[in-house]
């Protein structure tokens, strides 16, 4: 995944293609500071675990722009998620996802709201990259209220 994104980083250069030059730019110091961090060379999880949270901030801010009617922002901001989106797993569906919450469910087997952390423990090692953990911690609410 690493080299990927290096090799993106210089095609991006030659291609003069600056939107994509400056998101990879900004998902590259975002991985060596995870590194400096961590002492050590990202894993493939870890790098995907780094433009999930790329992803999220951009979405974050895609809600303030919205507030402040500003729709060329959104727009530039919208372009950054779809090259990110490029370096992400296959995102699953809504059912693949309940499928998965419903297996952890059988083998956590939750009594009250008291163990949504044990819960999303385990959800996050199985879908993190793979589904908006938001959308997975208000499915894994609903099926705990309705205990």
């Amino acid at each position: 995944m690493r080299q990927r994104i290096l090799d993106d980083l210089k095609e991006a250069m030659k291609a003069q293609d600056k939107l994509t030059l400056s998101v990879i730019r900004m998902v590259k110091g975002a991985m060596q500071m995870e590194e400096l961090n961590k002492k050590r060379e990202l894993t493939d999880d870890e790098v995907i675990s780094v433009i999930s949270k790329q992803i999220k901030t951009r979405k974050e801010s895609i809600v303030e722009y919205e507030k402040g009617n500003r729709q060329d922002l959104i727009d530039a901001t919208n372009s950054e998620i779809e090259i990110l989106n490029k370096y992400m797993p296959e995102q699953l569906s809504e059912d693949e996802v309940n499928k998965i919450i419903d297996e952890i469910f059988s083998e956590v087997q939750p009594t009250s709201m008291r163990d949504m952390g044990a819960i999303m423990r385990e959800a996050t090692s199985k879908l993190n990259g793979k589904a908006d953990m938001g959308q997975v911690s208000a499915i894994i609410k609903n099926k705990l209220s309705s205990l």
